[in-house]
């Protein structure tokens, strides 16, 4: 790690953009009145998890894009601060919600990507370290697996932990890519001008947001890896994924046409 720091500047984290807007088909039926991100796991909100170890790292200034059942992240934000919210929270629409991919909601939150961590708000943070606020070079936290995966799946050069190439067929024994990353100011700034020409000249609505610099833009970044460990963040995409972790869900039957 101090050979890393010695070749990489250190960077501080002090805001954070959280991905709320999509409709989590997959979850039907138990997110058509509820926002996937609300949903309580064990107790706790999803989206409580991940702004909670926000808060413990010292990242306070947050920023989510909303669109799917909206008023409802109102009522939550309302909540919150009604117990002392110790944090400034911006909720942000995204109008195209539901006819684009999740590029639309990085696009209208891009003017907040200079040193920020980007996250999924439907996925459930069990250890609040892998947000620490201090990182070296943008780059994603990964798990490394040695089993098959139909996950995204990267190649690094194991001496500067750059990101080589990334298989989104996934595969095995390689690095696994999760819903967290963290962007320098100058990443950010570049991120965005990549943003704007893919949404707005390009018309290119249809991809994830990972998609412009992970494919379309790769060789403009120097992106890295912060190791993970696994199940230190839960991705819970499908019903039966949730009935595994919370027995309350059990009776419920996953959307079979999606």
């Amino acid at each position: 790690m101090r050979s890393a720091e010695i070749r990489h500047p250190i960077h501080i984290a002090d805001k954070a953009i959280i991905m709320a807007a999509g409709v989590g088909e997959r979850m039907y039926p138990i997110t058509r009145a509820t926002p996937k991100p609300l949903l309580h796991v064990n107790g706790v909100r999803m989206i409580d998890t991940i702004v909670d170890g926000l808060l413990a790292n010292n990242i306070r200034e947050i920023y989510i894009a909303v669109g799917y059942l909206k008023e409802k992240f109102v009522q939550w934000l309302s909540d919150r601060r009604a117990v002392g919210l110790d944090a400034k929270i911006t909720l942000i629409e995204n109008p195209y919600y539901d006819n684009c991919n999740n590029i639309s909601s990085l696009y209208v939150s891009r003017e907040h990507l200079s040193n920020c961590v980007i996250l999924d708000g439907d996925q459930v943070l069990v250890n609040q370290d892998i947000l620490s606020p201090r990182f070296a070079r943008s780059g994603y936290c990964c798990v490394w697996t040695e089993k098959e995966t139909n996950e995204w799946l990267l190649t690094i050069d194991k001496a500067t932990e750059t990101i080589l190439s990334c298989d989104r067929n996934g595969g095995n024994h390689g690095w696994q890519l999760y819903s967290v990353s963290f962007w320098t100011a100058e990443d950010g700034q570049r991120l965005q001008r990549h943003l704007e020409l893919e949404f707005e000249q390009k018309k290119n609505r249809d991809i994830y947001w990972d998609d412009v610099a992970i494919f379309r833009y790769f060789s403009e970044y120097k992106l890295g890896i912060r190791k993970i460990k696994s199940g230190d963040i839960l991705e819970l995409d499908t019903i039966e994924e949730l009935q595994t972790i919370d027995s309350r869900y059990k009776n419920y039957e996953g959307n079979k046409n999606v």
